[in-house]
């Protein structure tokens, strides 16, 4: 190990967390990604929380663990946002591949659903909340990067949420089987502690890494700690699948490790 990891996961340590950049502490179990936390850690203050599922409206906005807005939907599962066709992208836009989504940067475009930041645009979904799942996302480049964002870590949120798994995860009968042992032994949370999904925190920035009608390679790359200096971020590689009419997430056989990387620049990368 370099003198600049060693660096990097004493920082990890410091940083209160096992991994200081939520998505990159993903490990593969029965083909589902899920976060894995300290049983140390000690929760501050508990942050607004949504009123109930179903409801409508927002609860007072808060902020995240680096001091961004964050707004809290009185829907647990989340508020969809009016969307605008006239502003998503088409395949002849030379930003086809690199621009970023409406409505991400204003309020209400990040959300705290079950304890994790997830987004929410005005032009490329997600459209509507069906039985607590954030569905309708656009067949573009921008709705599978919105698609993974989300699935991913309401996933880490809440692994024990069977309806997600099922219907937003590309998975085969075994993954299935496997997944409903792994519930019935109870080693799948139903709900992350706060102490836990603090660390969701919103995406940095995404990159299209290949793009075709039936399948999207996705990163997401997620602010981390600052060493030596310069702030770094931690990146996964995702595969979204399109399937009867949306964005499903694809697991993959490789481990989490090997989908992942750290960066010290996002040259190259979509802001949202």
């Amino acid at each position: 190990m370099s003198q600049k990891e060693q660096s990097y996961q004493r920082d990890r340590v410091s940083f209160g967390v096992v991994a200081s950049a939520a998505v990159l502490a993903l490990i593969v179990i029965v083909g589902l990604f899920v976060f894995i936390g300290r049983d140390d850690e000690k929760p501050g203050a508990a942050p607004p929380v949504a009123v109930a599922s179903g409801g409508e409206g927002f609860a007072a906005a808060d902020t995240d663990i680096f001091g961004r807005r964050i707004d809290v939907p009185n829907n647990s599962a989340g508020q969809p946002l009016p969307q605008d066709p006239a502003l998503q992208h088409n395949s002849a836009d030379p930003d086809w591949l690199t621009a970023a989504p409406a409505g991400t940067t204003e309020p209400r475009g990040w959300q705290r659903v079950y304890g994790a930041s997830v987004p929410f645009s005005t032009s490329d979904g997600p459209t509507r909340i069906e039985d607590d799942l954030a569905v309708g996302y656009s067949h573009t480049p921008q709705g599978a990067a919105l698609a993974a964002a989300q699935i991913t870590y309401r996933l880490n949120a809440r692994p024990a949420d069977r309806d997600l798994y099922v219907r937003q995860v590309r998975v085969s009968a075994q993954q299935i089987a496997s997944y409903d042992q792994a519930l019935a032994s109870d080693r799948l949370p139903k709900q992350q502690p706060e102490s836990i999904t603090r660390y969701f925190t919103a995406s940095d920035a995404f990159k299209i890494d290949d793009y075709a009608d039936d399948l999207a390679i996705v990163r997401l790359a997620t602010r981390g700690p600052v060493v030596d200096g310069k702030q770094l971020w931690a990146a996964i590689r995702l595969v979204m699948v399109w399937d009867a009419g949306d964005w499903r997430l694809k697991p993959t056989s490789a481990s989490a490790a090997a989908q992942s990387e750290y960066l010290e620049t996002l040259q190259g990368w979509t802001l949202w």
